[in-house]
This record gives C-alpha cells, structure tokens and sequence, in this order.
C-alpha cells in the first residue's frame, strides 16, 4: 500500500452524518473540510457523494486515490468483555476466546462475530479485549457502505479514545472517557491508551440545561446512577481516583454533567480541546473539533500504522487495496496451477490428521473443553498444532515465492507434493534475473537445496527455468510417502 496524503472518515451517529477530511504533513495535521448533515432522507450512499466520494460501482477510484476512505461503525449494539488467559501463541488465544464466546454468549457461533486484541504479557498471563456483535447487524452495515468503497470499517468508540489522546490531551494512564451527543452518551473505558470496553447510554446533551429544574434535576441522578453501573459493569466500581473525562466544546452544559459525576463520588473532570496539533487553527474552534470528533478521530487512527483496531468486520469485508502495480505473480497460468495445489492440499490435510488418528484425537478433544480451566484450552491446542504439523502452510509458500522475484519473471506452474520438493517453472529476462531469484529463494526462511536449469529461446532471447526446493519439512520423504 503506497502513502497516504488524506484521510476521509464518515460516520452516522445519534441519527446525524458527519464526514471530515484530514491531511498529516510535517508531523501535523490540517482539516481540509467538514461536512453534516441531519437530513432524514438522506442514506450512507446519499451522503458519501455529498462529500464528493464516488458512489458508482464501475469506478476503481480507491485504487489511484491518494485519499484512504473510512467508515465509523456505532458501538451501540457491540459487547465488550475483557478476560485473562495463559501465554499462549495467536491461534491457541483465539481459539480459547472462541469456546468462551460459544459457551457464555446467548446466540449461536455462526450468528456472531467477534475479534479480539491482546495486552503485554505479565506473569505468564495475557489479557484480552474481546468485541463480540451479532453477524447480520455487521452484514447489515456493510451492504450500506460498500457502495463508497472504504479502506477500513472502524469503530466509533476507538475513535473517541483515539481524540482523546490527540487533542483533548489525553495521557497513557487508565481512565474513562465521556463523548456526549444530543441524545446518547458514548462511555470508554481505556487501559494503558486503548480501548478496553465501551457502553452507550440513552441520556445526551439535551438532557441536561443550564436552568435547574426538577426534571434535569432527575437526569442528572438518573445519569449518575447509570455511569455507577457501567463502572461496575468495567470492573472498576471501587477505583475512586480513577478520571472521568467529559469531552466539551467548553459550555456550561458539559460543566453540569461533570458536577452530577462529582456529587455522585466520581473523579469527573472536563477535556476541553488542544488545537495546537493543527494548522490553520485561527479557522477552527473548540466546538467544530468536538462536534466532529469522532471522524477526527477515525482519520487519526486511519494514519497511525500501529493502531492495531479492533475489525469486527475482518471476515465480512474486502477493501479495497491501493496497489501500485501488478505483481508478476498475478498471471492466469499462476492461477491455475494455486487451483491445482488446493486440490493437491486436500490430500495432504487427510494424511496428516490420520498420522495421530482421528478416534484418539476425538477422545482427547472431548476431555479438554472445560471452560473455566484455561490451562486445558492451551493443551488442546497444542494437540492440534502437533496434529497439524505435517499440514504445509500453503499462503506461506506462496508469499515467498512471491517476494522472492522481480519485475519479468512470470511464474507458469508450482508443482507440490508430500515427500519430493517444491518444482516452479517460467521464464526470466537474463541470467542474473535468473540468478538473484535463486539466491533470494535460497535466503528465504524454511526454504533449503534451490537448484534449477534453464534454456534460452533463440527467437526471443527468454529464459525458460525449472527450479526446485526443499520447503521445511515436507519435502522430506517418510515411510509413508514411499509406498
């Protein structure tokens, strides 16, 4: 993916659209537009093109654009739960998240969605934050957003963590953040400047005034009354001293919320913003930063490369990706010949699950599935990884073979079998084309013995080559391969 020059967020949120285009350049960043719109009428599609975003399908702009395109995704109905589990590699975490979220979750595996993302190991234990949404209400979003192709589907809560540290200054330490619309309060719980959990409450701006009435007087007991259950719902109903920040565009009714939060025994205090990160300050004011500060804070997370989001939406949407130039590897002989070691891979995938013998296997899986002993999870899985060994990590092959060439050499076939070595053959422009392909390959983790032939064509002076190699351990022959 090439650089970036601007960043395009779009979001609905408390039945109002908001868009912002964002530029980074010298270190700071600059809004080059805003854009709202209250319109009952208009649509996701309706509002993409109001911002002068394509909306047609035959159009590729995402492709050529220097502008990344991102859609905010309302937290309303996400759940978050936080959770401790043993060291443990990627796959065997995932797998313990997915039997806790089949196990503890109301609705079946195949109607969920979840991802999840892992804080610094401490005493041999990890924890997790875990964002679980129903897959329809995800399906649901995408159909309206697709038509505008954006790069990324965030979440509207990561954004207002994400503002928070920018311009409200915001710091690393553990602390609550409070983004108030009109009519709904966004609640974010961060742990060491993340997002670890977030809740909406159905209380907003309009609910409270500057005039004390009896009614706002009731709001205001009622809000803080709901913001002591969602620290408890935190884990967090006994940290007194922990901050609650309420983001404000500085009036009198933000004052009114921290005070409420205060009277009720909470460390609430007001984040107003800090522009000095922008250029052209003069032409903005704190109630432009906060009434967009959500796309703004989607545009900041979008230009940050170590975000590491939370992408509920990881299996559900393809983005488009800004390429810049066709891959040699792109061929239709080279797709062919993927085809045919999919069908070559099947056969392997059986052997290797019989090796440990699936009746074994199935006694051992059905003794491990114990909820609360994580431990056993972690067994489990690693009963599986020994299983699995013998099964050849296919995209990985395919991924050296890829970055190990070069601008005209075009790949013809891949040939894979279990117990002989990987053949590829195709055609190079020279010698030393020929030459630097063997010794990347040869450099390459897991890949041993690259020996190849070639012959020149005397008409059109291309090299054609056959080149085999041992790929880990699957080119090694066993007692089985041989019969």
């Amino acid at each position: 993916m090439g650089i970036w020059q601007s960043v395009v967020a779009i979001i609905n949120d408390d039945n109002e659209f908001k868009g912002v285009e964002l530029r980074k350049q010298d270190g700071a960043f600059e809004i080059l537009w805003t854009r709202s719109s209250e319109d009952a009428d208009v649509d996701w599609r309706g509002f993409a093109a109001e911002c002068g975003l394509s909306v047609e399908p035959t159009a590729l702009e995402g492709t050529d654009s220097d502008r990344m395109i991102v859609a905010g995704f309302n937290t309303a109905g996400t759940i978050f739960h936080r959770t401790t589990v043993p060291a443990a590699g990627d796959k065997e975490i995932e797998s313990i998240i997915q039997l806790q979220a089949e196990t503890r979750l109301p609705l079946p595996p195949e109607q969920i969605e979840l991802t999840w993302r892992a804080d610094q190991l401490r005493d041999e234990q990890m924890g997790v934050t875990i964002a679980v949404a129903r897959k329809e209400q995800l399906q649901k979003f995408v159909g309206k957003v697709r038509c505008f192709k954006p790069a990324k589907i965030l979440l509207n809560s990561e954004g207002i963590v994400k503002i928070w540290e920018v311009f409200f200054s915001g710091n690393k330490d553990n602390a609550v953040v409070l983004s108030t619309g009109s009519h709904n309060t966004q609640v974010c719980l961060v742990e060491e400047g993340r997002l670890s959990n977030a809740v909406v409450l159905d209380i907003g701006i309009e609910d409270f005034s500057a005039e004390v009435t009896e009614e706002q007087t009731e709001t205001t007991e009622r809000f803080a009354q709901d913001m002591r259950s969602v620290l408890d719902l935190f884990g967090c109903s006994n940290q007194d001293e922990l901050p609650v920040f309420v983001l404000s565009d500085g009036s009198a009714s933000y004052v009114s919320i921290v005070s409420s939060l205060r009277l009720a025994g909470l460390n609430a205090r007001v984040a107003t913003p800090d522009i000095n990160g922008l250029m052209a300050k003069s032409e903005l004011s704190d109630e432009d930063i906060y009434q967009y500060r959500t796309p703004i804070g989607l545009a900041l997370m979008a230009f940050d490369a170590g975000a590491d989001e939370l992408n509920l939406f990881e299996r559900l949407y393809i983005p488009m990706q800004k390429v810049a130039q066709r891959h040699w590897l792109y061929s239709p002989k080279v797709t062919v010949a993927i085809v045919s070691i999919m069908l070559v891979l099947l056969a392997i995938v059986s052997y290797a699950v019989d090796i440990a013998g699936p009746s074994s296997i199935e006694k051992r899986l059905e003794a491990s599935v114990s909820d609360v002993d994580m431990n056993l999870l972690v067994k489990r899985q690693q009963l599986i990884k020994t299983v699995t060994r013998e099964r050849p990590d296919l995209l990985d092959l395919l991924k050296v073979v890829n970055e190990s060439g070069e601008r005209g050499i075009t790949l013809t076939s891949l040939s894979f079998k279990k117990g002989q070595p990987v053949s590829i053959s195709g055609e190079a422009s020279s010698n030393d084309q020929l030459s630097r392909y063997e010794k990347n390959l040869q450099n390459a983790k897991g890949i041993e013995k690259v020996n190849y032939t070639a012959n020149t064509n005397a008409k059109s002076r291309k090299i054609t080559f056959t080149m085999t190699f041992d790929y880990k351990n699957f080119g090694r022959k066993t007692a089985r391969s041989k019969s």
